[in-house]
């Protein structure tokens, strides 16, 4: 008989599950306000490249909106969460929570069997 798994109905969003990503959100979670790019890479320690790459992914889902503009002369890209971004992501870190706390469960021990008497065994 196949025991029912318990995390089943939880499905965790990929699209913030992937670590670059759950930084880059949860720091401009933490903002409040469009963050510039070289500020978000020097927080996180990204290259421009990967950044680059995990932004248009969130973009792509709608999760983040980027603005570029002029500063002066010198271009600037700035990066919000979007409103469907910040209920996606508090969605999936409710998700987690509950997977986090039945693996905790699952993981607590059993009621302690009685013990295993030692010494010799007794001779029929």
């Amino acid at each position: 008989m196949k025991s029912e798994n318990p995390f089943a109905s939880l499905s965790l969003e990929r699209l913030f599950h992937e670590p670059s990503r759950m930084a880059i959100v949860s720091a401009l979670a933490a903002a409040g306000d469009p963050v510039t790019f070289n500020d978000l890479k020097a927080e996180l320690g990204m290259t421009d490249g990967n950044l680059s790459r995990h932004l248009k992914s969130l973009e792509e889902a709608r999760a983040v909106t980027i603005k570029k503009s002029f500063v002066g002369a010198k271009p600037q890209t700035s990066v919000a969460l979007s409103a469907r971004g910040r209920d996606s992501f508090v969605q999936y870190l409710q998700t987690l929570e509950e997977v986090l706390k039945k693996a905790e469960a699952s993981l607590k021990p059993a009621k302690k069997a009685a013990p295993i008497p030692r010494g010799k065994p007794a001779r029929a």
